[in-house]
């Protein structure tokens, strides 16, 4: 089992910045990709970035030059820098490990982007 815990979420002005983290604890060995995902209300769950193997990134068009996921294992710690923030982000942010063909869910932290 993973447990996921994330944090860094809140409100934010359209042009702001945010910093999202998500500790990892469990057993963490042999982790396939990590990765964040948003849900905006009426929506559905989306992709927004994800490191495979520990060193391979991808992000959503949307959120490209704007987003950052970066991961710091002596932390067992993900992160993602959002620069830019846009109306548009506002969601339910996810973080998401795919550890031997299972993925596990943080509960999420609510980013709210006003304009």
């Amino acid at each position: 089992q993973v447990q996921l815990v994330e944090s860094g979420g809140g409100l934010v002005q359209a042009g702001g910045s945010l910093r999202l983290s998500c500790v990892a604890s469990g057993s963490i060995f042999s982790i396939n990709a990590m990765g964040w995902y948003r849900q905006a209300p009426g929506k559905q769950r989306e992709l927004v970035a994800v490191i495979i193997r520990a060193y391979s990134t991808n992000y959503a068009d949307s959120v490209k030059g704007r987003f950052t996921i970066s991961r710091d294992n002596a932390k067992n710690t993900m992160y993602l820098q959002m620069n830019s923030l846009k109306p548009e982000d506002t969601a339910v942010y996810y973080c998401n490990v795919l550890r031997a063909g299972v993925n596990f869910w943080g509960k999420g932290t609510l980013v709210t982007v006003s304009s």
